[in-house]
């Protein structure tokens, strides 16, 4: 079955996509931009810039980190960063319901050479 991804454009900004989206739900998950970082085989600083890309496009932090140290750093999503991540995977979910008749007919063709 054929699969799609989409990306939502901001101009002049930049734009986001599956991949940041899973950036941030990987840092969720794990506390940490480099744990999420390495859960995708992405350095630290891509991990990083494309967060800075997100802050960006949002006006504000999409994270909220404490510096390393003894008890070691770590990173929650803010509320924006949970808003996205939120707000992409519904539009997703629509994208994908909308999409699923023309993806089968596509899919058909294919079978049908």
């Amino acid at each position: 079955m054929p699969t799609f991804t989409f990306k939502i454009r901001f101009d002049p900004e930049g734009q986001i996509g599956h991949g940041k989206v899973e950036l941030l739900e990987q840092i969720a998950a794990f506390g940490s931009i480099s744990a999420g970082a390495r859960r995708m085989n992405m350095s630290y600083k891509r991990a990083w810039d494309l967060v800075e890309e997100m802050n960006t496009i949002f006006g504000k932090p999409v994270l909220a980190t404490q510096k390393g140290g003894r008890s070691g750093g770590g990173a929650q999503l803010t509320p924006t960063g949970l808003a996205v991540v939120a707000r992409y995977r519904a539009i997703e979910r629509a994208v994908e319901a909308a999409a699923a008749p023309h993806i089968e007919a596509l899919a058909a063709e294919i079978e049908g050479k």
